[in-house]
């Protein structure tokens, strides 16, 4: 980068750590920390809402994910609507009306204390994991720019994103996102006028879209139907996006805490509604118009020559091995290709990443998530380059901060306060919090240095591990809110089991992840209502 890429990066970071430390004088105990007192009006709640969910990984991600998957992705937030509705009816009236720190604090109501700590013990697993690789996803961009080590580069990016959300709790959180999600919107439109500016004369907005259109980018809407009837393992079609998404959407916003935890920061139910609500008009539009940038991206290319390998750092490496020459051969032939030629630039990158595998063997070869960052650092002005760098950058503290803050919360009041010490002050309280917030930036740290062979996409890798919990979590609240014959017991064994099932499923390979989110729910569902029968009928004759 240049100096006034680094300037525009450092000057806009500085001003939003400070503006964060400046709105995070909050009361010094429980509600200050984790919710803000629970004074924050709709439109905050709404920014911190998308703020949370709107990490780099989306930035990073979702346009080299259209660049080669097409705009199909997008029915994955289909059902997001359906679920804000369903949210707003039944979910926050409960959490609210029961002042809960937690979500999971009601199932201790609901049924007992270890249905409790289940759900809040698997939410706490899959969301550290998720939130590890969302700190690898702005490491990827300092390693690939400067050429630092990975490993490296995850602790120092780690231990900036520790000290900014340990200092401020939930207020420094909602305010900051504020500020970050105005900032990512201008960068993120400033770099799609550029994609169309950069392009040849004759070539605009609409002539960019029939180009991807014509090479089957703008996919928007798929049937998943194959020639041998619906195809279960495709992973992006209207029947997963509205069925699937919606239980995903559904046990995120409903039982996650890092995004329960934003809502709960709201003056009152109308308030936490409204953000919600809000939240499910915008999102699959702001999301639509990330993806379209990929496919601008990709037609930009079909005028300028796209790499053979977007991940330069990892082929300048294998180039240090016996197939430097093989590599070299392949780069050449690939310049002799028509930027149009869309064929023959294929079978060149897949005998290129077949070398690649050989020279590299242990590592992956996606480099899905280096595309729009290659086109950002190749193609923009100086000063400009900065700010998408930044823009990265701050989409990745506030959705960090807010998982952060979320784990936290769950380990203090979930497991700390009910198993540990349940008799502290307020500011022992405090300390905890603050205490358990530096242990998981720890362990998300760990989280990320094993990130880099997962082998999908960044967006895809956490929708998976999300999928892998989220349909159990929400089977459990489902049987809370509208099951009411199945007790503690049943529930208990039923999530256990049905988790079980949820992962040997994925491990099969035999449907696509968005479905283990229904699936899941409903295997907890006829597992509780099996036990709770079995259950019943053994204790009868002797009662």
């Amino acid at each position: 980068m240049s100096y006034q890429d680094w300037i525009v990066l450092v000057v806009t970071l500085t001003c939003i750590i400070m503006y964060g430390v400046y709105k995070s004088r909050s009361t010094k105990n429980l509600d200050g920390y984790f919710l803000s007192n629970r004074d924050m009006p709709w439109y905050l709640v709404l920014l911190s809402i998308m703020g949370t969910q709107a990490s780099a990984i989306t930035f990073i991600s979702a346009p080299g994910q259209a660049y080669t998957d097409g705009m199909r992705f997008v029915q994955y937030y289909f059902g997001l609507p359906l679920a804000m509705i369903v949210i707003c009816i039944v979910f926050v009236p409960v959490f609210n009306n029961l002042k809960v720190y937690t979500a999971y604090e009601f199932l201790e109501k609901r049924f007992d204390l270890k249905a409790r700590t289940l759900t809040s013990f698997l939410f706490q697993i899959s969301r550290g994991l998720s939130t590890g690789i969302s700190i690898y996803a702005p490491s990827l961009i300092l390693s690939s720019l400067l050429g630092w080590n990975i490993y490296y580069t995850n602790i120092i990016m780690g231990g900036m994103l520790i000290i900014y959300t340990v200092s401020g709790g939930a207020r420094a959180v909602a305010h900051t996102q504020k500020l970050q999600l105005i900032i990512v919107i201008i960068g993120m439109g400033i770099a799609g006028y550029m994609v169309v500016r950069l392009m040849p004369d004759n070539i605009g907005f609409l002539e960019s879209l029939h180009i991807g259109g014509k090479n089957g980018k703008m996919n928007v809407i798929t049937s998943g139907n194959t020639a041998n009837g619906f195809d279960w393992k495709d992973k992006y079609n209207i029947w997963s996006g509205i069925i699937g998404g919606f239980f995903l959407a559904l046990s995120y916003f409903g039982t996650d805490q890092s995004q329960v935890g934003r809502y709960l920061t709201a003056k009152n139910n109308r308030q936490g509604k409204l953000g919600l609500l809000l939240n499910g008009i915008v999102k699959v539009p702001m999301q639509f118009l990330i993806l379209l940038l990929g496919v601008l991206v990709f037609s930009f290319y079909q005028y300028h020559k796209a790499p053979v390998y977007f991940n330069e750092t990892q082929a300048n490496r294998a180039k240090e091995t016996v197939y430097k020459s093989d590599l070299i051969h392949l780069e050449k032939q690939y310049e002799l290709i028509s930027p149009t030629d869309n064929i023959q630039k294929e079978k060149i990158k897949k005998e290129y990443k077949a070398v690649l595998s050989q020279a590299l063997p242990h590592e992956d070869l996606n480099d899905t998530n280096y595309i729009f960052l290659h086109f950002v650092i190749d193609y923009l002005p100086k000063g400009l380059v900065g700010l998408l760098i930044a823009v990265i950058f701050l989409a990745a503290w506030g959705s960090i901060a807010a998982a952060l803050n979320a784990l936290s919360s769950c380990t203090v009041v979930d497991i700390h306060k009910r198993f540990i010490n349940k008799n502290l002050t307020e500011q022992q309280d405090y300390r905890v919090s603050k205490f358990y917030t530096f242990c998981w930036g720890i362990f998300c740290i760990l989280v990320a240095m094993f990130a880099s062979n997962l082998g999908n996409s960044l967006i895809e890798t956490v929708n998976i591990l999300g999928s892998l919990f989220y349909g159990v979590i929400l089977g459990i609240f489902m049987i809370a809110f509208w099951f009411k014959q199945i007790e503690a017991n049943a529930l208990f064994y039923a999530a256990l089991i049905a988790e079980i099932f949820v992962i040997l499923i994925y491990v099969s390979d035999k449907i696509s992840f968005l479905w283990l989110n229904a699936i899941g729910a409903l295997l907890v569902i006829m597992f509780g209502y099996i036990l709770q029968f079995f259950m019943k009928t053994s204790k009868s004759p002797n009662t």
